[in-house]
């Protein structure tokens, strides 16, 4: 994680020069959302996608995956994307770097952990004791899912490096593939990568580690301050289109939910995405607004520094922006 803050630190400095819009003609506006990862975990984003939102608020929407939360904040800060869904985190190391030109936190689409924990044979009478002496591949140091499994771990009495290798080598979208293959001893997965596992018998789901470290802003979407100075027509817009798939998501069935997002998982039939929509539905683990709470983003700082990647506390407002979507949910609820 520290690693690539150097790469921010210089492409925030030229961004100013990367950044800016293409006209469009009138025409839809073309906008490109840049995401840490595809998984059903997000599905509002893709229910808005998929139900025609976006297109209701004259954008053209491309999602790009990043395949990592460093990807994902280089494509944003160097003017490849307008906006960018990960974790709140990435945007707290670049404000610990001492950027004044930082991203900002528009909107929050998840509120705990999207991992399932998967070993390699059934375990109906799974404990998180039984980890011990065994090997988990947990995603690189510094990313949420990385420092959520460790506070995990800890709570369960469980030292990482000690009493259980947490695999810190693999990138976040090889970490299946590295399991297939034989490394390690468990594996976490978001879906229905975690569910595709079980089904073909890769993998069994024992734990859900979101349910185990509580409530936390694990994805948000974050944008430039120079697109909220410009385009903030373009930020309400934006957040418009997510709040009204997240209260979809919240009323529609679990077929509905699969039906309007099933075709950004072309390889996953609409039977697994109704059991992962249950699954994250059951699991509480979509915001019903976008707008982000201060408990929740101290409890965010919480893991980060018992994980000791905290080299300081961020205040609130200094990387998160409610503005935005306390005015979509205020006209929204009005009817406008």
């Amino acid at each position: 994680m520290k690693k690539y803050l150097a790469l921010f630190i210089a492409l925030v400095l030229c961004a100013s020069a990367l950044a800016g819009c293409a006209e469009n003609g009138g025409g839809p506006r073309r906008v490109v959302l840049n995401e840490v990862t595809r998984s059903v975990f997000y599905a509002p984003l893709y229910c808005a996608a998929g139900l025609g939102y976006f297109a209701d608020e004259g954008i053209e929407l491309e999602i790009v995956t990043g395949g990592g939360s460093d990807k994902s904040m280089t494509a944003l800060i160097a003017g490849d994307a307008q906006f960018a869904l990960m974790g709140p985190e990435t945007g707290v190391y670049v404000v610990n770097e001492g950027n004044k030109n930082h991203p900002i936190v528009i909107g929050q689409l998840t509120k705990r952990d999207g991992s399932y924990l998967v070993g390699r044979s059934a375990d109906p009478d799974f404990s998180w004791e039984k980890l011990r002496g065994k090997s988990v591949i947990g995603g690189r140091p510094g990313g949420m899912p990385f420092m959520t499994l460790n506070y995990v771990l800890k709570n369960h009495g469980l030292i990482p490096g000690e009493d259980v290798e947490v695999i810190s080598n693999v990138q976040f979208n090889l970490m299946g593939g590295a399991f297939e293959g034989g490394t390690g001893d468990y594996v976490t997965l978001f879906e229905p990568t975690a569910t595709l596992f079980e089904r073909n018998g890769s993998g069994y789901i024992v734990a859900n580690v979101g349910l185990e470290s509580g409530e936390v802003p694990y994805t948000a979407f974050m944008t430039m301050p120079e697109t909220i100075k410009k385009e903030p027509e373009l930020v309400k817009s934006f957040l418009r289109a997510i709040s009204r798939a997240q209260a979809f998501v919240q009323s529609a069935s679990d077929t509905e939910v699969a039906r309007a997002m099933k075709a950004f998982f072309p390889d996953a039939d609409e039977a697994t995405l109704e059991i992962v929509a249950k699954s994250y539905r059951d699991t509480d683990s979509w915001m019903k607004t976008p707008v982000m709470t201060e408990d929740a983003f101290k409890r965010l700082q919480d893991i980060m520094e018992t994980n000791g990647e905290l080299k300081a506390r961020v205040a609130f407002g200094e990387l998160i922006d409610n503005s935005f979507a306390e005015k979509v949910v205020k006209e929204l609820a009005a009817g406008k």
